[in-house]
């Protein structure tokens, strides 16, 4: 069963000429969620991981289970305001605007190795914003998963140019 084929397309969302690519009805299917995960903890079973990072809010979902299946700690990377101990955080422009996201300061110890989960890159600067902020605290990325690619948006490209390594299950050309 190919993953593309659980993924809805939602046509001008969240305002028009967005293809919006929403993973709910990937991950309501009991059989693809855990070819999602299965396939992401074969790819880096033999890498040394220390804690799966997630990205708010559909990272959390797959990073959860990754960490768990992979026997590893998950952190959370959420919107501003949203942790409720200390926290660093990483402010980043958006096409209109910026934004930032956070992480609890005592989430990751220095030299942690540390895989950066969410379900989509597409622009890459979330993603982008998420490894600086893992990158303040010390720790080693060792990678991107993505569960989608938008490859057109120059994302994973981003990424892959500051010496990254994005992963990603499937690809939606032309978004």
């Amino acid at each position: 069963m190919p993953l593309k084929s659980l993924i809805r397309t939602i046509p001008h969302y969240p305002k028009q000429g967005i293809q919006f690519r929403d993973i709910t009805t990937l991950l309501k299917d009991p059989v693809g969620f855990r070819m999602v995960i299965d396939a992401f903890a074969q790819h880096y079973a033999n890498q040394p991981i220390d804690k799966i990072a997630g990205i708010e809010a559909r990272g959390f979902i797959v990073g959860a289970a990754l960490a768990y299946k992979l026997g590893v700690g998950f952190v959370p990377i959420r919107k501003s305001g949203k942790l409720p101990a200390e926290t660093i955080g990483h402010d980043y422009a958006l096409e209109y605007g910026a934004d930032r996201v956070e992480i609890h300061t005592d989430a990751i110890a220095q030299g942690e190795r540390v895989l950066l989960v969410d379900d989509l890159i597409a622009t890459g600067g979330t993603a982008e914003a998420s490894v600086a902020l893992l990158q303040k605290l010390g720790s080693v990325v060792v990678g991107c998963a993505f569960v989608i690619n938008l490859p057109d948006l120059g994302g994973s490209q981003r990424l892959a140019d500051a010496g990254l390594v994005p992963y990603s299950l499937c690809e939606f050309e032309g978004d």
